[in-house]
């Protein structure tokens, strides 16, 4: 608990068994973490196995792999109905550091902010940490056009590190969202689409051969995804397009 919140970590995972143990230990290190909930996209290793024997604990095993967008709507469904009041999604491949679990919370308990995502750029941890050359010039191209056309001025949005409340998962629906990789997109652009006000921390990134990661022609897919939200965000917003990611409706400021 914090402040009276009870806070809940999700970690959608798939063939994390490697380093799931580490970071689960660093979540609950924290100290102010009431439950973590795993949900396991049909690995094939023993990441379900391990996950049911850690403390203060859930496991949703999905019978086939869903894809991580997919994994990530359970993952926040079975949150809300925990009655979690924060919700912070840490992966469990290690990548991000659960160090930065109180201060993201803090600033949610705090009523300031309803999302806060953790940083690769700010800082300059992504190409410190490991991150490719490759995918952080794409990182910054991608995040460029998204600025524009979604009227934001983030530093980056593909980060998997996102600290929410209550409030703004229940009322941001995630049913018409993609279930692979470009749901992280869409999440986001919904919520500034919402009027949230979006925070941003530092966070120091590790890249290995544990760390999840896509292929190029994924990461292909990935970003003409992203393009495609932010455009059709924009065609919504002048009232050309509706979109079912973006209804037509008076939208306010969320601080």
């Amino acid at each position: 608990m914090y402040q009276g919140k009870r806070i809940v970590v999700v970690m959608p995972a798939y063939n994390a068994a490697e380093t799931l143990l580490l970071t689960h230990r660093e979540v609950m290190a924290q100290g102010v973490v009431d439950l973590v909930i795993v949900v396991d996209d049909a690995s094939r290793d023993t990441t379900a196995a391990l996950a049911r024997g850690l403390a203060n604990t859930r496991v949703h095993v999905h019978p086939r792999n869903k894809g991580y967008g997919a994994n990530q709507k359970s993952c926040y469904r079975l949150a809300l109905d925990a009655g979690a009041d924060i919700v912070i999604m840490v992966h469990p491949d290690y990548q991000y550091t659960p160090l930065l679990i109180p201060a993201m919370t803090s600033m949610i308990a705090s009523g300031l902010y309803h999302c806060v995502l953790g940083s690769r750029i700010l800082g300059g941890h992504a190409l410190r940490g490991g991150m490719p050359i490759w995918k952080y010039i794409a990182n910054r191209f991608l995040t460029l056009v998204e600025n524009v056309l979604l009227g934001a001025k983030l530093s980056e949005y593909h980060t998997g590190y996102r600290a929410f409340s209550r409030e703004l998962l229940e009322g941001v629906s995630l049913d018409h969202n993609s279930d692979d990789f470009v749901f992280d997109n869409q999440m986001l652009a919904q919520i500034l689409w919402q009027g949230y006000t979006v925070a941003e921390v530092s966070c120091p990134t590790k890249y290995f051969a544990e760390a999840s990661s896509i292929n190029l022609p994924r990461s292909v897919s990935y970003g003409l995804g992203c393009l495609r939200t932010a455009l059709a965000y924009r065609l919504a917003a002048l009232g050309l397009r509706p979109s079912p990611l973006f209804p037509a409706r008076l939208r306010r400021r969320h601080f």
